[in-house]
């Protein structure tokens, strides 16, 4: 059988095409032909984001919790999506976020949900409701339930994308000048606090006013307001409400789970590669998780703290105030259901939960700790 002779040049020519073939791969993944592996760095484009928080610069857990979120999404993707933080007022006031976001001036916030009850009576379903979910029954809602899609539903009317981003657990009912022993002890008080819990406390004879956190250690100092509530022992530690008055009640009826939202520019996140919005979804998740055990620690030594070091008064509601409350809760949440079909959408499912929720809890943690601290 005949040999067919290969030329010098014909090898030198194949070599050649060869070594450009590969070269001309790598620069089409948008490597270098020293260092190909450089492909996604140059093929995908790098992304400076905003976010903008209704949190004090650097407060415990809630601006740190944004921060890490930040930083975390900023870390994952490499570089490729980085969020630079913006506190309450530095680029916009507290609550200026959601249409600072929605107007595209920032990409994301990190918020609560019913700081936007102006903008739709449903918002605090997916904060804080009184009388409502724990943090654990209002994950379970959001992630297994059809909470996100009820959500993302309400918000993709404002152009936005929601994802829970943490949580402080069930908070205090607040700060109070002077002590609380009936129903009547709420005639004519202003009091700080947010959401639908608002309409409660104005039922109950009081008047409702909203403060961004920074405002409220003046307020309470000059007698504008003659209770607050906050969050609970830990970040109202760090704002020194123990330094007015002693009387700390709890826990609190208006947010016995206060979960936190990052909600995108709607637009701003559909341009994000796949891989980006898988990042922004994982750092939110993951945030929402470590928030509430750092909260739950970091309650249990500040609550020490304040009644060893500081001689704080912790004492419950009186029973027939607290009764009160959950009462008018229940109403002022259905009345929602009555704002469009959305609201009664987000209602039904809420509530439908919750009753299938309390008939679950005299057998999960509820249970265990209801019995546990009784032996």
């Amino acid at each position: 059988m005949a040999t067919k002779k290969i030329s010098r040049r014909k090898i030198l020519q194949t070599s050649g095409m060869v070594a450009a073939a590969g070269l001309i791969s790598a620069c089409n993944n948008g490597g270098t032909p020293n260092k190909p592996s450089d492909s996604a760095k140059i093929l995908k484009k790098k992304i400076e984001w905003k976010m903008v928080t209704t949190w004090p610069k650097n407060f415990p857990g809630l601006g740190t919790g944004a921060q890490r979120i930040a930083d975390n999404i900023t870390a994952m993707s490499d570089g490729r999506l980085t969020v630079k933080l913006f506190a309450a007022g530095e680029l916009v006031p507290a609550f200026e976020c959601f249409d600072a976001v929605r107007e595209n001036k920032a990409q994301m916030s990190h918020a609560n949900a019913y700081y936007w009850i102006n903008k739709d009576k449903s918002m605090p379903f997916f904060g804080a409701v009184p009388g409502g979910f724990t943090a654990q029954e209002h994950n379970a809602w959001i992630y297994y339930a059809g909470g996100q899609e009820l959500w993302d539903k309400l918000y993709a009317q404002f152009n936005l994308k929601p994802f829970m981003a943490g949580n402080s657990g069930t908070q205090m009912g607040g700060w109070f000048l002077n002590e609380i022993n009936s129903v009547s002890d709420f005639k004519g008080l202003k009091m700080r606090i947010p959401g639908l819990a608002a309409e409660v406390l104005n039922r109950m004879g009081g008047t409702a006013v909203l403060l961004p956190g920074g405002e409220i250690m003046p307020s309470l100092q000059s007698g504008a307001i003659d209770a607050t509530e906050w969050v609970g022992p830990w970040n109202d530690l760090a704002f020194g409400f123990h330094k007015i008055t002693k009387f700390y009640y709890g826990p609190g009826f208006h947010e016995p789970s206060s979960a936190l939202e990052c909600a995108i520019n709607l637009d701003a996140y559909n341009a994000l590669d796949n891989d980006l919005k898988s990042i922004i979804k994982n750092a939110s998740e993951a945030e929402n998780t470590r928030m509430l055990s750092e909260f739950t620690a970091a309650n249990i030594d500040a609550q020490l703290k304040l009644v060893n070091d500081h001689g704080v008064i912790i004492r419950n509601f009186p029973k027939d105030v607290f009764n009160l409350m959950m009462s008018l809760s229940k109403d002022v949440a259905a009345e929602t259901a009555s704002e469009g079909k959305i609201n009664k959408d987000i209602y039904d499912s809420w509530n439908k939960f919750k009753e299938n929720a309390i008939k679950r809890s005299p057998f999960n943690e509820h249970g265990y700790t209801n019995l546990s601290n009784n032996t």
